[in-house]
Parts: structure tokens; C-alpha cells; sequence
């Protein structure tokens, strides 16, 4: 159990400096949860009221259109956040679900938690806004990137920063992400070779 939360530790002093006192006072507020392959994390309408650190495995982050058609918006994998950001910073019901591909572990701290954890610490609280604005700018990059490049450029950029992601997802769900089909998508890789 302390092997994922002492993961968070090291990610988190990746970014920032912390004493042993505020590690104990981090590993106190966040909890640890287990997920079976293909289990739920969070359903779309309930309230994201968790940030979610993954420690191992692989998660998704997708929605449903009007048509019941899966888009999917975020992959995360070891040492990665994922959530419904607007659902957890608004306090709406989420748009997403979450979604474990394979068994995963988090470490999870709800809303009031890691609230007082930025009186206690800090240092947490310029983690998060640094995360934030990584979020936003990744964010940002991604729907540029749809707007204005060919399909071919999103999944040759795709495969060059996530090829480790590639590799343990169906290539549905890839070609979901870079919105386009199944098809379309094994046309592209087949060229590429």
C-alpha cells in the first residue's frame, strides 16, 4: 500500500521541494483505491470531487454524444493525473467517465482534504497550480491541433509522445482520441510503414 502513495511522494518532488514532516502530512490525506479492468472510477453526471494520482495502470477519460458514440479525451498512465477537471473545479456534475483499461491503482485525495492540505502545505498548493497550467497549455496544444492539422500529423505526433499509451490500448480507442475511425486509422498505419 505505501508503494503507490510513496510513488505520489517522488512525482510530487519532482516539482517540489518537501520536508519529511509534510510528506507524512501528504501521505496521511491521500487514500489509495484499487480498480479492476474496464471498472468505472467516475460516471458522467456525478460530481468529480477527487484529484486522482495514477500509480500504476491505465485509465481513460471519455464522453458520450448525442448518439452514444465514445469520445475519448484523455488517456493517463503511470504518474499521470486524470479526472473531469471542469466537473472537480466547478463542482458540476462531470461531462466524463473514467475509466480504468487495465487493473490500476490510485492515490486520491477528495476536495476538503487537499483544501486543508494547502494551509498545512504549501508546496502542494504551487504543485497543483503548476499541474493546472500544464493541464490547460496540454489542453490548449491538443484542440489547436485538431483544428489545424491533417489526421496523419495528429497520429504521427500522438505515436512520437505516447508511444508507450499505443502500445497498451486498442487502436479503437486510439483513433477515437485523434477523431477519426477505426478504418481510417489502420489506413494511416498501413501507409506509414
Amino acid at each position: 500500500m505505501l508503494e503507490a502513495r510513496a510513488k505520489l511522494i517522488n512525482h510530487l518532488k519532482e516539482v517540489v521541494t518537501l520536508t519529511p514532516l509534510e510528506e507524512e502530512q501528504i501521505l496521511e490525506s491521500f487514500q489509495e483505491r484499487q480498480l479492476v479492468k474496464k471498472e468505472v472510477l467516475l460516471q458522467a453526471g456525478e460530481v468529480s470531487s477527487h484529484m486522482r494520482f495514477i500509480a500504476g495502470g491505465c485509465l481513460r477519460a471519455y464522453y458520450l454524444d448525442e448518439e452514444a458514440k465514445e469520445h475519448i479525451v484523455q488517456f493517463g498512465i503511470e504518474g499521470w493525473w486524470v479526472n473531469d477537471l471542469y466537473s472537480y473545479l466547478t463542482q458540476t456534475p462531470a461531462k466524463q467517465f473514467v475509466q480504468a483499461l487495465e487493473p490500476t491503482t490510485v492515490v486520491q485525495i477528495h476536495r476538503d482534504s487537499l483544501n486543508d492540505l494547502f494551509n498545512k502545505v504549501p508546496q502542494i498548493e504551487r504543485f497543483f497550480r503548476i499541474k493546472y497550467e500544464s493541464a490547460y497549455t496540454a489542453l490548449q496544444d491538443r484542440t489547436l491541433n485538431s483544428m489545424s492539422r491533417t489526421a496523419e500529423e495528429r497520429y504521427l505526433d500522438f505515436r512520437s509522445k505516447y508511444r508507450d499509451i499505443e502500445q497498451r490500448v486498442p487502436q479503437y480507442m486510439v483513433a477515437s482520441y485523434l477523431g477519426i475511425t477505426p478504418e481510417f486509422l489502420s489506413f494511416l498505419r498501413k501507409n506509414l510503414k
